[in-house]
């Protein structure tokens, strides 16, 4: 009998024109400017998403209307070389409330010369949410997830060469 186990990780990479020190503040101070407003769970149009750069601090958009969508947690926070982050969204694409049933992505800065820097995001333990976790599983490793982050992210650097 041949058992496949499913693959509960997504792994997804860029290299920047940046010194290290710039990417990571570029990726938690600007999350904003590269995450596509579309994406978000909230009824009325974005009006900004927060990055709290510190432990216990938040991902969320803030709406038109002040409402606010709390979508990540900051589980760990050392600039310039790493962050993780709960994933607090459930396979219905809704806020999922149950720490227990969220995934992490860790977004790890390495500098491959004084003015590059490889970003790598790997998002894990999928499997946590439960039934229909291989849609959330493919939803961040399709063309309009993590690829689009990380393009929309290097974009950023591009355009200020």
């Amino acid at each position: 009998m041949n058992t496949r186990v499913p693959i509960a990780s997504v792994k997804q990479s860029v290299v920047v024109e940046a010194p290290i020190e710039r990417a990571f503040k570029v990726f938690t101070q600007d999350f904003g400017s590269f995450k596509p407003p579309e994406h978000n769970l909230l009824p009325v149009q974005i009006a900004e998403t927060v990055f709290e750069p510190r432990v216990g601090g938040h991902v969320y958009d803030r709406g038109i209307d002040g409402s606010e969508c709390r979508w990540a947690r900051v589980l760990a926070y050392e600039p310039p070389n790493r962050v993780l982050l709960s994933w607090d969204i459930s396979p219905r694409w809704q806020i999922e409330t149950d720490p227990k049933k969220s995934s992490e992505w860790e977004v790890r800065f390495t500098a491959e010369t004084a003015e590059r820097t490889r970003v790598e995001i790997e998002h894990r333990n999928l499997e946590r949410h439960g039934q229909g976790w291989e849609g959330v599983r493919d939803g961040v490793d399709s063309d309009q997830g993590w690829p689009l982050y990380l393009k929309r992210f290097a974009d950023l650097f591009a355009r200020k060469a």
